[in-house]
């Protein structure tokens, strides 16, 4: 089966990961010793992981190997992947890898020698005592053969991200109005009723009792242009307009306070575990 570079087969390999590339991850011992960087990784004709290419750098004199995607355990978050049980003694003896050659079966079963015995050892798949060592053969092999170097997404090496979605409240401030306090001029008729006094001259003319008996000699004085004068006053009323404070307005605002309830539909991930008829350690 033909292998691809993943850069190839792939260019959009980092939106196709969800953003994770893979290129210049650490790649480390389970010890602990560094030995080298990703630098690509090799895929069948139908995607799937094979190998990844390790740039070995100063550890090995700047060799490249290959190491099956099956004994990796990569962890995104520490920017590492770590091979349990290899050490450096095996990776001098692993074929160098160049980027003009071609993988086939032969270069892939030194590969695989190299491997088999340190898969054995790190998974439960060791063959027992008294069952007889698969034998390979390069018309028929498949990968399957090989689960333990090749089967990544049956292993627990991903770290997966759950999510869920959540509710949050937070408050705006809008404008619902406005209040105009203001005045205006009205006017009305009023009346007011103020009593007034006003004289009068009033002329009485009677007839004496002693009418027709002659007066003495001299008592007629008859003078002419005899005037009586009388004063004649009367009130006439004042009417004039104040202004008084009738009331006061006072203009504030108040503040109430009051609790507002929203329902919305909220999604969560829950993990799903297919075990296989398997039993699964849950840490």
């Amino acid at each position: 089966m033909p292998l691809f570079k993943l850069k190839d087969f792939d260019p959009q390999s980092h939106e196709t990961l969800g953003g994770e590339g893979i290129s210049n991850l650490d790649v480390y011992t389970q010890g602990g010793d560094k030995i080298g960087s990703v630098e690509d990784a090799l895929v069948d004709d139908t995607g799937r992981f094979r190998y990844l290419v390790v740039d070995t750098g100063m550890w090995i004199l700047g060799k490249k190997v290959l190491l099956p995607i099956g004994l990796a355990q990569v962890d995104y978050n520490a920017h590492r992947v770590t091979v349990n049980g290899l050490s450096k003694e095996q990776v001098e003896k692993l074929p160098e890898y160049k980027e003009s050659m071609t993988v086939d079966y032969d270069y892939e079963e030194k590969l695989r020698g190299t491997y088999r015995p340190l898969a054995s050892t790190t998974t439960a798949n060791t063959v027992s005592s008294g069952t007889a060592a698969p034998s390979y053969n390069r018309d028929t092999y498949n990968y399957e053969q090989d689960q333990s170097l090749y089967n990544l997404n049956e292993q627990n090496h991903k770290t997966l991200k759950l999510y869920e979605e959540r509710l949050v409240a937070t408050k705006s401030r809008v404008k619902t109005g406005e209040v105009t306090v203001g005045k205006h001029v009205e006017t009305e008729t009023a009346r007011v009723s103020v009593p007034v006094e006003k004289e009068r001259v009033v002329i009485e003319r009677t007839t004496p009792a002693n009418a027709g008996t002659p007066v003495s000699v001299g008592e007629a004085d008859f003078q002419e242009g005899e005037v009586a004068r009388i004063e004649v006053f009367e009130e006439t009323p004042d009417i004039h307009k104040e202004a008084f404070v009738r009331e006061e307005v006072r203009v504030r605002k108040e503040v109430s306070h009051d609790t507002v309830e929203a329902q919305e539909t909220v999604r969560r991930e829950e993990l799903d575990v297919n075990t296989g008829n398997r039993s699964v350690l849950d840490k």
